[in-house]
């Protein structure tokens, strides 16, 4: 097998995060005297912090107000986590088997460099990752394709090498964007809006083996 790499988004991929993230968006809101709902929410998931606000609240803060959100927000969001770590099911046993498959892996995350940190640091098997991709080093967010993109490079490989692993259809749509391999996890978004755009969908980590991955790629390639 030539040496193939697999690409984590990381909120509600390898981090169950969904609940911390929909409260410290809702806390963040209120202090500044506004409301998201969870419809809102799940709208934008994936998405960049300063992109979702202005997307919802477009003038309702200025730029400096735009960056004390994204701070106030963030912070919240990893107090919430490091209290609980709500890693996804699967996670630790699929990292493991890719790496020892061969396969190199990274984190392409829309979260900010502390908080891919923090997973980092509480996420068993996540020694295995040898590249990570966040916020601060790109500067267009999902659907662009510009964090996959970033991703292979720092794994060294192209990007018809590669697949993804994304449970948003933001993030779908940035991996066949970035000419990828898109592997769809059920939970944050309805089973029929990920099979629109990606290559294949599971309902959990679990269904997942390095052979998967390698077959997934491969029918992706000869799809193009």
């Amino acid at each position: 097998m030539s040496e193939l790499g697999v690409i984590f988004d990381m909120d509600g991929v390898l981090v169950d995060s969904y609940r911390a993230h929909l409260l410290s968006w809702q806390h963040s809101a209120r202090h500044f005297g506004l409301d998201m709902s969870e419809q809102q929410f799940a709208t934008t998931f994936g998405r960049t912090t300063p992109e979702i606000i202005r997307h919802w609240w477009p003038g309702a803060v200025d730029e400096a107000g735009v960056r004390e959100w994204d701070h106030i927000k963030e912070a919240d969001y990893r107090q919430i986590l490091r209290a609980g770590f709500p890693a996804m099911d699967g996670a630790a046993e699929l990292l493991s088997a890719l790496h020892a498959a061969g396969f190199r892996l990274a984190i392409g995350s829309s979260g900010p460099p502390e908080n891919v940190a923090l997973v980092r640091e509480l996420l068993a098997g996540a020694e295995h990752f040898c590249a990570a991709v966040d916020a601060r080093q790109v500067a267009h967010g999902k659907p662009h394709p510009e964090v996959f993109l970033t991703a292979a490079k720092k794994l060294d490989l192209p990007p018809r090498d590669c697949a993804v692993v994304e449970d948003a259809p933001a993030g779908v749509e940035a991996a066949r964007r970035a000419g990828m391999a898109a592997i769809a996890l059920t939970g944050t978004a309805a089973r029929e809006k990920l099979a629109e755009r990606a290559h294949l969908v599971v309902d959990s980590l679990r269904e997942l083996t390095p052979a998967i991955i390698v077959q997934t790629i491969a029918a992706a390639r000869e799809a193009r």
